[in-house]
């Protein structure tokens, strides 16, 4: 039996775009055979699939699964929204949500994890493979709190706790699990539509923050107002800035009369106990991606020689 090296496992990598395990599988398989291993990886469909791997995958499934005190939300991208509506796609953005949940968001540690005899990794690949997509795991998160719940809420749902957005929301108390659930899921709601940049200002990043101060005192300068009523208007502007990048200092939208730690403390009575936001995520798929847009006729031009 042929010692597997890690440089082995590079160069094959390199040769076919495969799996990192993938590739070690294949050598194993083959006694360290490169061309054997080679042809293995061609055979199961993984060669195939790396030479997808440099198409830019955008659209896809937000995936998201929450159980008692713990939550996840992962992306799964593919090239096609077509491939979004594919049972199979669809059936493997809800595997890798319920392995993330086992092992956590690290996506390597998701990847090399193991559902049955295969990784998810393979199973991707399988997934490529057979649909004809590239597809990529691009990211993942967890909230878990001691003790209370975290919700979720998924927008543009195609199936069952996956759509075009996900998000997940902790909330830590001792109250009523049901109640919490309700109150979760709610706020998850009201994430997905307002999109705040943080729980409340101590979570902003101080860059973006000084921009932001920046840009009103530039304003007021330009208009020659003196730098100490400068000051105040700033300060006075950030505060209108809080209440619309927030959470807690939003409007509530099921009930915009109030903020949403005013309607957070409203409900403890009915709770059973404090309430406390302790986290979110939210994911919007394909977010920060750049697509590539084609110009279709300019294709057919060129394929045919013509300007």
């Amino acid at each position: 039996m042929a010692t597997i090296t890690a440089a082995m496992v590079k160069d094959l990598r390199e040769s076919t775009g495969a799996g990192m395990m993938d590739c070690k599988a294949a050598l194993t398989e083959n006694d360290g055979n490169m061309e054997a291993a080679q042809d293995w990886l061609r055979k199961k469909g993984l060669s195939k699939a790396a030479k997808k791997s440099g198409r830019v995958a955008a659209e896809g499934l937000i995936g998201a699964l929450t159980k008692g005190t713990k939550g996840v939300v992962v992306e799964v991208n593919s090239e096609t929204d077509f491939v979004a509506r594919n049972g199979q796609f669809q059936g493997l953005v809800k595997m890798i949500a319920q392995v993330a949940f086992d092992v956590g968001a690290d996506v390597e540690k998701i990847k090399a994890a193991k559902v049955g005899d295969v990784t998810i990794e393979t199973a991707i690949n399988d997934a490529i493979a057979t649909i004809g997509e590239n597809m990529t795991l691009r990211r993942a998160a967890q909230l878990e709190v001691s003790q209370g719940v975290v919700s979720h809420y998924v927008h543009g749902a195609v199936v069952d706790g996956a759509g075009k957005m996900g998000v997940i929301v902790a909330l830590e108390s001792p109250g009523k699990a049901d109640e919490l659930a309700t109150l979760g899921r709610q706020i998850a709601m009201h994430v997905a539509a307002t999109n705040p940049l943080a729980l409340d200002p101590s979570g902003l990043d101080p860059a973006v923050v000084k921009r932001e101060k920046d840009v009103l005192a530039d304003k007021y300068r330009q208009q020659g107002k003196p730098e100490n009523v400068i000051e105040k208007i700033v300060e006075s502007g950030l505060k209108t800035y809080y209440k619309e990048v927030c959470l807690l200092e939003q409007a509530f939208i099921h009930d915009t009369g109030k903020s949403v730690a005013q309607a957070v403390k409203e409900v403890e009575g009915k709770v059973g106990g404090p309430v406390k936001i302790a986290g979110f995520v939210r994911y919007a798929l394909g977010e920060g991606i750049e697509k590539q847009e084609s110009d279709f006729a300019a294709e057919v031009a060129a394929a045919s020689g013509k300007k």
